[in-house]
């Protein structure tokens, strides 16, 4: 079971890729949802104010995937999709990748916009922090104060990462566990004598 991804831990660099007078400028940022990738879009349109085309690619998900290329202006499938097609190539998620092209008055052709849309994308991605991220499944577990002890020695055992705790008469504690081993965990737990656990979704 494939439970890690791969996304980037902050927006890129501004980088650039000129062909015959044309400036494409390659940006990649972190993105959970599409009004995320909306907002960043927006700034790079107020920031290259004369631009001709903003073109981008985004995919979102870590398992199940959603993903938009869009062309701009641009002759259909010559930009949007060369972009999406780094995305693919670096398998990274939760990532927008903009291209912002100025005309330098040359025609490229669909060959040489391809080429450059795709270029600019894949020096904005080299550019970026690229990590490895487990996938993750959420748990609350309840229980009186009296097993506490019980309760967080199995954390502490089997190496739980806490994301929260309320610890009072009756206690919770939130935990995440990567997926490959949460069915396990979930058995240790549900098996404790006075202990409640629950999945949450996302």
């Amino acid at each position: 079971m494939k439970d890690t991804y791969k996304t980037i831990t902050k927006a890129s660099p501004e980088v650039l890729f000129k062909d015959r007078n044309s400036k494409f400028f390659g940006y990649a940022f972190p993105v959970k949802t599409e009004e995320e990738a909306n907002i960043h879009l927006e700034e790079l349109k107020t920031k290259h104010h004369k631009a001709r085309h903003w073109c981008y690619a985004w995919q979102l998900g870590k398992q199940d995937f959603q993903y938009r290329a869009n062309d701009d202006g641009e002759p259909s499938n010559s930009a949007g999709m060369p972009i999406y097609g780094q995305i693919q190539s670096f398998e990274v998620t939760n990532i927008l990748i903009v291209v912002v092209r100025y005309f330098g008055g040359v025609k490229l052709g669909v060959g040489g916009l391809i080429n450059a849309y795709k270029t600019a994308s894949q020096m904005a991605l080299e550019e970026s922090n690229i990590v490895t991220r487990t996938i993750d499944e959420a748990f609350e577990i309840s229980f009186d104060y009296p097993e506490m002890n019980i309760v967080m020695r199995l954390i502490k055992e089997n190496n739980l990462n806490i994301i929260e705790q309320k610890l009072e008469l009756d206690c919770k504690i939130y935990i995440s566990v990567r997926k490959k081993d949460a069915e396990a965990i979930f058995e240790k737990f549900d098996s404790t004598y006075k202990v409640e656990i629950k999945r949450l979704e996302d």
